[in-house]
């Protein structure tokens, strides 16, 4: 039992021994929550106070539950510990139930979107507004929910969200769906949590020998848990009170997709007599990655007390590119700097907001010569949309163009939001790849563009698990790690998302980004472009709002003091300036910039154009009006009162603050 607890902190210690019960470890991001988990199991084994024959350890992957049952065997606990997914557990549960009563089993239906596509008949299948793919998804998300047919379309109301169609027809839809899996006799993955809680509801014997077989219940990463899972949990639980959670609220980001951070962050309300221990040590980032994660989340009002123990590093960087292609090529001769002699690759990672991103870095690392693996998904051609989009190409008269042509057309009917948000940007890429494929041949053929692209974003060089880069979406890389981590496009639409819509979607997405942040060891790299290809069009991109926040924590640290402190100063004058009006009067409810003075606006104004010339930008690069209305209010007369203000980071508080505090003064001794 002493080497159970050999190396833990006074804190690991404390969640590892605890005698609460029932008991939810709070472990933030690099504290060692798997180290803590599995030696919490094998200290209870130890000391008598667990069976490892009646313990259900619970996991969101399979490879989390084999890396829990490696861990658990080297600690000595080999055999007896139960270690799966929810929805493995369940049809576990199930195959031996159905076997009991001499059922045949339900046939598991695998391709969810082949089944529902098959129900949408030919005209919805053609439809480029909506794919299969965005309806299973959503009825994936009802299913986590508990949401019924019958009950969809209240539930959609009540939470704001946008289904791929209608939520009339979408209702329809799903209640087709339910009912052709049963007239077929086949049963899909979401339904084995639900009739999973039904049996155990319905069968107090079934349920009394579930709980028999599992007294001990520990849950990881259960920020993640949904409705489905959480009341699944409840079944097997019963009064049992013998339970052990371990997450971290400040990395739940999957709310979009069904998941309710509220059962951990709500944990102790909710379990009368609960036990909390939090785990705030932090093992895996140097002090300055912490810095700049702590200043993410305090941008958006999120306090953390990350005590680092790994040794000092470089200040993280932030740099902007010319464009998009600039930046990919960028990261590219950095990675390769980057690559110490001996050293493997996969040192380094490339994380992304989105897929579509990654084709632009396929593209440069192929042709660098830097071997690469893109995780959690597959590569650029490999991806159904493209493939789909290659076929109708390859039937359509008129060759390539006219193909391109075509799907330009459908992109343009493609929605803002969701799925249909990530689609259209991936079609975009291949309509670019195409006029991009023209000017080298204008006479191409789509079986010409085709092997093109298998030379250019074909296969990646990762898929033998050889030594390689590995490029991530932020989601995909949550749970890795990395010595060397490059952030890219750190720009407005994509950190936060365009179809991040309301203060909870805006704060899953700054969650997302301290993710992102949060997976790098030693070094951190943000970057940007000026410009983005989208299809045809090259846009003009702004940098992240959320970069000002990973600038103040790069001041902080470069000036030697305390971020802490400076955090709270500008939130403490930000506090002030929104019950103020900027000179100490209340003013509740009146928004900031509706009582700018005119004479200082009109200044600041003259000021802006003057600046917008010579830089040779339209004037709303430099401040927008709200920006110098809300100076105008407030009247600044420090660098810190000029932070608080909405619009003005530490970015551009550097280059223009001296100005806007000079307009200001004059005015004021006028």
């Amino acid at each position: 039992m002493e080497g159970v607890l050999d190396g833990l902190t006074d804190a690991q210690a404390e969640a590892v021994t605890s005698t609460g019960a029932p008991l939810v470890i709070l472990a933030g991001a690099g504290s060692g929550k798997t180290r803590v988990l599995t030696r919490r199991i094998a200290y209870r084994v130890a000391e008598g106070s667990a069976d490892a024959r009646h313990v259900l350890a619970l996991t969101f992957t399979r490879k989390a539950a084999g890396e829990l049952r490696g861990r658990l065997g080297a600690l000595g606990v080999r055999e007896g510990v139960a270690a799966g997914t929810f929805h493995a557990i369940a049809y576990a549960q199930l195959r031996q139930r159905w076997a009991d009563a001499g059922q045949a089993p339900p046939t598991l239906l695998e391709r969810k979107v082949g089944f529902l596509a098959r129900l949408l008949g030919p005209r919805g299948r053609r439809d480029a507004t909506v794919q299969p793919v965005d309806l299973v998804a959503e009825i994936e998300w009802a299913k986590a929910r508990l949401v019924s047919p019958a009950s969809y379309e209240a539930a959609v109301a009540a939470a704001g969200r946008k289904p791929p169609i209608s939520a009339s027809a979408m209702a329809a839809l799903y209640g087709r769906y339910e009912d052709e899996k049963r007239r077929r006799g086949v049963v899909d993955f979401d339904d084995l949590l639900l009739r999973c809680i039904d049996s155990l509801v319905a069968d107090p014997a079934f349920a009394a020998a579930q709980r028999w077989r599992f007294r001990h219940l520990f849950v990881d990463e259960f920020q993640d848990v949904n409705p489905a899972q959480a009341a699944l949990l409840g079944a097997w639980r019963g009064d049992n009170a013998d339970l052990c959670v371990v997450g971290d609220p400040n990395q739940a980001i999957y709310a979009w997709n069904g998941a309710d951070p509220s059962h951990l962050v709500e944990f102790a309300r909710r379990e009368p007599g609960a036990t909390v221990v939090r785990l705030d040590d932090n093992f895996r980032s140097s002090p300055q990655i912490l810095a700049v994660a702590a200043g993410v989340l305090a941008g958006g009002g999120v306090r953390t007390d990350h005590r680092p123990h790994r040794p000092d590093g470089p200040v993280p960087s932030i740099r902007n590119y010319g464009s998009d292609r600039d930046e990919a090529q960028g990261i590219a001769r950095a990675v390769r700097g980057k690559r110490r002699p001996g050293s493997a690759w996969s040192r380094i990672a490339v994380l992304v907001r989105t897929n579509a991103q990654a084709v632009l870095l396929e593209e440069a690392f192929r042709a660098a010569g830097i071997p690469f693996r893109v995780r959690g998904g597959a590569t650029f051609l490999k991806q159904p949309e493209v493939q789909s989009a290659l076929g109708e190409m390859a039937s359509t008269r008129g060759g390539l163009g006219a193909g391109l042509a075509d799907l330009a057309s459908e992109i343009a009917e493609l929605g803002d939001d969701g799925p249909a948000a990530d689609r259209r940007a991936v079609l975009a890429e291949l309509v670019r790849l195409g006029h991009e494929y023209l000017t080298l041949d204008p006479s191409a053929g789509v079986d010409g563009f085709t092997a093109w692209l298998s030379a250019t974003v074909g296969g990646d060089a990762g898929d033998s698990g050889a030594d390689a880069v590995e490029i991530a979406t932020f989601h995909a890389a949550k749970g890795l790690e990395w010595p060397v981590v490059f952030l890219a496009g750190l720009e407005r639409g994509l950190v936060p998302i365009s179809r991040a819509k309301g203060d909870d979607a805006l704060d899953e997405e700054r969650r997302l980004l301290y993710v992102a942040v949060t997976r790098a060891e030693e070094e951190l790299h943000c970057s940007w472009a000026k410009e983005r290809t989208y299809g045809e069009r090259r846009l003009p991109r702004q940098p992240s709002p959320w970069l000002d926040d990973i600038e103040a924590a790069r001041s902080a640290i470069a000036a030697g003091g305390s971020l802490r402190d400076q955090l709270d100063r500008i939130q403490e004058e930000r506090r002030r300036l929104r019950a103020t009006d900027g000179r100490g009067s209340r003013r509740p409810g009146i928004t900031i910039g509706a009582d700018a003075d005119p004479n200082v606006l009109a200044a600041l104004k003259a000021w802006r154009s003057a600046a917008a010339r010579a830089a040779g930008v339209p004037a709303y690069v430099i401040f927008h009006d709200t920006t110098l209305a809300a100076v105008a209010e407030a009247r600044p007369s420090t660098r810190v009162a000029l932070l608080a203000l909405p619009g003005l980071g530490p970015v551009k508080a550097e280059r223009y603050g001296a100005d806007l505090l000079r307009v200001v003064a004059e005015h004021l001794a006028s």
